[in-house]
């Protein structure tokens, strides 16, 4: 497995043996084999928990609940540009992010941009152009996380005006220009993929970013 730019090799590695502990729970056909391969999913759990600030208990709730081959997580964030400056909604952490989320598993991309602009930023949108498809350890990493991240960039144009709704993940909505921007959760977006999406959008022939 490629380390990612971001991510220490010791995270590399725990990711990887626990990829190949959860094929072999799931594909072995061996009992024997079976147990060796939940010690080995259990040992990368510990190697996490080891090395980073998460308890063990929520790792091995990440870690070691899943069947199946393991695929990488999906997030999905909204670039929605109007008048030269973007769209962000503050979270309740203080900080600014494009909004979005993780992907439901029965939305697409696009139906789950929609209910989540709606949610945290009260505004209907027209789903447009795919920026940027960027995996999290590569250009986001801000904390380890016991799996891969594909983060996807999506130009969403706004209709009407924002109306802030009543819900525990965002406690303001705002106009931002490029050269303007508040602080970000880099977790959720960089500045660089805030500018990024600016220059999709003034780019009618863009070539979608794809790590």
């Amino acid at each position: 497995m490629e380390k990612s730019a971001l991510q220490p090799q010791w995270l590399a590695w725990a990711k990887e043996i626990q990829f190949i502990a959860q094929a072999g729970i799931e594909y072995s056909p061996d009992p024997f084999d079976q147990e060796r391969f939940v010690r080995l999913r259990e040992m990368a759990a510990e190697m996490l928990a080891a090395m980073s600030d998460l308890p063990l208990e929520k790792v091995q709730d990440l870690f070691c609940n899943e069947r199946g081959f393991q695929t990488p997580k999906l997030d999905s964030r909204a670039a929605i540009i109007r008048g030269g400056k973007i769209l962000l909604v503050r979270e309740r952490d203080g900080l600014w992010a494009m909004p979005g989320g993780w992907v439901d598993v029965d939305q697409t991309i696009a139906s789950n941009l929609v209910k989540e602009v709606s949610e945290e930023a009260g505004l209907k949108i027209r789903v447009g152009r795919l920026v940027a498809l960027h995996e999290y350890g590569r250009r986001n990493a801000l904390r380890p996380y016991p799996y891969n991240i594909i983060k996807a960039f999506v130009l969403c144009e706004p209709e009407g005006e924002p109306r802030l709704p009543q819900n525990p993940e965002t406690c303001a909505v705002g106009w931002f220009a490029p050269e303007a921007l508040p602080e970000l959760h880099v977790g959720k977006q960089t500045k660089e993929q805030v500018h990024m999406c600016f220059a999709a959008y003034a780019d009618a022939h863009w070539l979608v970013d794809m790590d």
